[in-house]
């Protein structure tokens, strides 16, 4: 059965080299595996019959037998068309089909029985199908069923008549071949126990089911199947990792901690961040590891927290660092940890790329000897050079920027693995940091520091653009600043969006010198030149920044109150929320405002609408997900997620997913190694859900 799932897909019945090489190009299917768990998107109810009489415009798809009584070959160039009337005693309809006018009267002669379907629309005042699928009675194909499974297919594949249609045909040839029934991948006690159908039954009848119930059935198994084996797999490389790597015991909360809480916090820490720190706590006094995800929407107070753990590690004799993405956030960390340490005899360093040779003999130096406790920096961190004292406690912010290989270089860097807090300000739906963060503990950090007022946004079209520009003035006037972003730099042929270089033109003239300065920044210009332009806004030197999704992530401008962002549908929704929580840093009331044309499609105004109506990120995350798949959930990039999901969807399986987490974590809990003999299965299958997954908590 094994060999017979692994052969290429060209030797399958009704595929050949030429279909082969299209099913691998436009969908990636290489072998009869790939197709049998190419699942259908939706299912048609194929049993119900319409007489001609009965059909409206308005119905979704109809089935109806008859005969096609005659042809007619009408209209010139594109618009030529092959049309045939067909009939079924009450009434008559016309087919039309602008592509395959030859062979269709070859194959479907005059006076034929003939079962029609499609969906009915209107031309010329008369009911007609547009390229129906058309079956001979006497040769319905070997596996059928009442609800016919729809695939995706791309407009390629129907131009080499690979339809919907077409794959399901390949699909009954495959499932006729089979030389056996295919082998279980779960194990009989866990089967009766969630009540689940056997493997077999399953992949049979997810492509060509009976009825509702049955579909249901199969679906069900299929997706808990795909999840269950993400979780075991994330679960036991988590327990492994608990039994393989011990950490430093961080007994003491002492003078650094208790100093800085009781003297220099500048506020009353909310309720969510003195949750975290019992977590941080707990998991650094336990003698493993930690790994932690810290989630928290832009400027919830996610650095003081990392702050207080770091001044936790320095109380117990270790170093703490933090490693950031860009030099403009470590830049920005170096200055706030240095204004919370102020009047403490604590040494802070920063090390970035763009430090002389000569200042940072005396950082490596006092790493060395001890004396510097807290450094904060760049990709400049790993750099074999630099090498600590007794380095206790890794801080890594928007940890979605750095390689797998860049983190290790920083585990190396201590005789006992450090503890590792992992920072994001890109809110993750539950459902998928369960998934992509699985092996790490998440904390949240769920309410924003007392002062803070919500941003309020707004949704403007171009035509009011004037009106935008006269609040924008108003705004400068009182001394602020702010962002417009666009989605493009340069005009594309393809799309008539705003682009930068045109939006930067009109606003410098809408906002002339001397009276206003524009700053500009985009991922064209050289590291040095955008480093400038920032540095010239972050002093208020600049009024305007107008920008690309650069800016997205880390910029901290308390003065900057306002954040426009062009041509807003086509951002991702993710993405938006990043680029708001650009504004809003000081207590000012900030505002967003999202400019768009009239023309936005129905999930672009989803989006504008959800952005309008909330500022929680993580209601956003989760909207944003059921929108849009997991893909681009990470954050600035369309990152991928580190598996391949083939039937179940993150946003819309919640519920199967908490089962399968559940159930995983049961499993773990009674039997760690998986050697009990009821779970042997799950071993053989375990890397099966997927080999190659990043384990984000040992990738030491």
């Amino acid at each position: 059965m094994q060999q017979y799932l692994l052969q290429d897909i060209q030797f399958l019945e009704g595929v050949g080299p030429k279909r082969a090489d299209l099913l691998k190009q436009e969908l990636n299917i290489n072998t009869v595996e790939d197709l049998i768990t190419y699942y259908p998107y939706r299912y048609v109810d194929r049993s119900r019959f319409h007489k001609i009489s009965e059909v409206t415009s308005d119905m979704p798809h109809i089935q109806i037998r008859g005969q096609i009584t005659g042809y007619a070959s009408i209209g010139k160039g594109k618009g030529k068309r092959l049309v045939a009337d067909f009939a079924d005693g009450t009434g008559h309809l016309q087919l039309v089909w602008f592509r395959g006018a030859k062979w269709i009267p070859e194959s479907y002669p005059i006076q034929k029985e003939l079962i029609v379907f499609g969906k009915p629309t209107v031309y010329n005042r008369k009911i007609n199908l547009v390229h129906p699928e058309m079956e001979d009675p006497a040769k319905k194909h070997a596996v059928s069923s009442k609800l016919q499974a729809i695939y995706s297919t791309t407009e390629k594949l129907k131009d080499h008549y690979l339809t919907s249609k077409a794959i399901s045909k390949l699909l009954a040839n495959l499932i006729k071949g089979l030389p056996a029934k295919f082998e279980e991948s779960l194990p009989a006690w866990l089967l009766e126990k969630l009540n689940l159908v056997n493997l077999d039954g399953a992949m049979r009848q997810i492509h060509f089911p009976d009825t509702s119930a049955q579909y249901n059935k199969a679906e069900l198994r299929l997706k808990f199947e795909e999840l269950f084996y993400i979780q075991l797999n994330i679960l036991q490389g988590k327990t492994e990792r608990n039994k393989r790597f011990s950490g430093n015991v961080f007994e003491t909360v002492g003078d650094n901690f208790n100093t800085f809480y009781k003297d220099h916090l500048p506020f009353e820490l909310t309720a969510a961040q003195k949750r975290v720190m019992k977590e941080i706590r707990k998991d650094m006094g336990s003698g493993r590891q930690m790994n932690r995800l810290l989630q928290g929407d832009v400027g919830s107070g996610k650095t003081l927290v990392a702050l207080m753990s770091m001044l936790i590690a320095m109380d117990n004799g270790f170093q703490a660092c933090i490693m950031a993405p860009t030099e403009i956030l470590a830049q920005q960390h170096f200055n706030s940890i240095g204004r919370f340490m102020e009047g403490m005899d604590v040494q802070v360093m920063l090390l970035t790329g763009s430090i002389k040779k000569a200042d940072r003999e005396p950082i490596h130096q006092g790493l060395l000897d001890g004396s510097v406790q807290i450094l904060i920096g760049t990709h400049a961190l790993i750099e074999d050079v630099v090498q600590f004292n007794n380095l206790g406690l890794v801080v890594i912010d928007e940890q979605h920027r750095f390689g797998v290989a860049q983190r290790a270089r920083l585990w190396k860097k201590a005789d006992v693995l450090p503890h590792v807090l992992v920072m994001t300000a890109t809110p993750i739906p539950r459902t998928l940091a369960m998934t992509l963060y699985g092996d790490l503990d998440v904390s949240v950090i769920d309410e924003l520091p007392p002062g803070r007022k919500p941003i309020i946004t707004r949704h403007s079209y171009d035509s009011k653009r004037l009106q935008v520009f006269g609040f924008l003035k108003k705004q400068i006037a009182t001394g602020r600043q702010a962002y417009i972003v666009y989605p493009l730099i340069q005009e594309s042929e393809f799309m008539d969006y705003k682009d930068l270089e045109d939006g930067y033109e009109s606003i410098s003239r809408a906002f002339p010198p001397p009276e206003y300065a524009v700053s500009v920044v985009h991922g064209k210009m050289k590291p040095e030149e955008k480093e400038i332009s920032m540095k010239h806004f972050v002093a208020g030197r600049t009024h305007i920044m107008v920008a690309t999704t650069v800016i997205e992530v880390g910029v901290d401008v308390p003065n900057s109150t306002i954040m426009i962002i062009e041509s807003a549908e086509r951002f991702g929704l993710s993405q938006m929320h990043q680029l708001r929580g650009r504004v809003g840093r000081g207590t000012d009331q900030s505002y967003c405002i999202l400019m768009t044309g009239y023309k936005i499609s129905e999930e672009g105004r989803k989006r504008i609408d959800t952005m309008v109506r909330t500022n929680d990120g993580f209601e956003i995350a989760e909207v944003d997900l059921k929108l849009r798949g997991p893909g681009d959930i990470e954050g600035t990039q369309q990152s991928g997620v580190p598996f391949n999901l083939k039937i179940a969807h993150l946003g819309k399986d919640g519920q199967i997913l908490q089962l399968a987490r559940d159930t995983a974590e049961n499993i773990i809990a009674e039997d760690p190694d998986l050697r009990l003999e009821k779970n042997y299965i799950f071993t053989k299958h375990i890397k099966k859900g997927n080999p190659n997954r990043i384990s984000w908590g040992s990738i030491s």
